[in-house]
């Protein structure tokens, strides 16, 4: 089973990045981007990789649950 990224928009809005943004930083497109943040669908490790890295954070930061 693939995680849920719960906190990818929280870290995005901090960093007062749009999804297109974080598309062109990450390499994963925003189209994707959109179906993690809504829950849609879940994330693959490299994915959660690629995130983490472009938004400068540890992959758990975005795993971490909301609270």
């Amino acid at each position: 089973m693939s995680p849920r990224l719960a906190r990818l928009r929280q870290v995005r809005e901090s960093q007062f990045l749009t999804q297109q943004e974080l598309a062109a930083r990450s390499g994963v497109s925003r189209v994707t981007i959109a179906r993690l943040e809504s829950g849609e669908v879940d994330a693959r490790f490299s994915t959660i990789k690629k995130l983490a890295e472009a938004l400068g954070v540890l992959p758990q930061d975005l795993l971490a649950p909301q609270g």
